[in-house]
């Protein structure tokens, strides 16, 4: 747990740090831009597709920091390497405002799992010395963007699966000063499946 809170700390300095720089976004002049985006996430960020991440209501700093990323290359992903290559910072903030400002639709958690997923996000696990998801997403999954922890309420579970492994294997490490990495590299695939089920109802 001490490792955790030295790595959120790091972390936070680090967010803090770089939102500094943000752009003003216009929602409405996002609206006009987001045309492409709206192919694979929809026309007010509810993706159909669940391997499409939902972005409505995200916050609008951490979906500025993945647009970077995914432009300067620091979060893999040669699809939206693509899309982004084109847009300015203000594009990206403009975006990021129309999205932000939009509802997320809400799914459904797997029964079955429904009570371990709870225990994880809500607790953590003692055990492991994993600490509880609701310290930086908040009980309700709705993040906190200041500190630059995204939304994570009605996102789609495979899509949150998916990333939670890559942060697991290491694949996905665009996470400051390795947070989530720290965070779920000792959880088994049983627990991020019931993690993801229970993250998709949330709200």
């Amino acid at each position: 747990m001490k490792k955790f809170v030295i790595v959120m700390l790091s972390a936070l300095a680090t967010i803090i740090a770089s939102q500094v720089t943000l752009a003003q976004g216009d929602a409405a002049a996002g609206q006009a831009k987001s045309a492409l985006c709206a192919t694979c996430h929809g026309a007010d960020g509810n993706s159909e597709l669940s391997i499409n991440p939902k972005i409505a209501g995200q916050k609008a700093s951490y979906i500025v920091k993945q647009l970077q990323e995914f432009k300067s290359g620091a979060r893999a992903n040669a699809t939206m390497s693509a899309m982004v290559a084109g847009l300015s910072d203000q594009d990206m903030a403009d975006i990021a405002a129309w999205y932000s400002s939009q509802q997320p639709t809400m799914g459904g958690a797997d029964p079955e799992a429904l009570e371990l997923g709870a225990s994880i996000y809500r607790s953590g696990n003692k055990d492991l010395s994993v600490a509880a998801c609701s310290a930086c997403h908040g009980p309700a999954g709705k993040g906190n963007e200041p500190a630059g922890f995204p939304a994570l309420g009605g996102q789609h579970a495979e899509y949150t699966l998916l990333q939670l492994q890559q942060f697991r294997s290491g694949a996905r490490d665009n996470d400051p000063s390795g947070m989530m990495r720290t965070v779920v590299e000792r959880l088994t695939d049983r627990e991020l499946q019931a993690l993801a089920s229970y993250l998709s109802g949330l709200h």
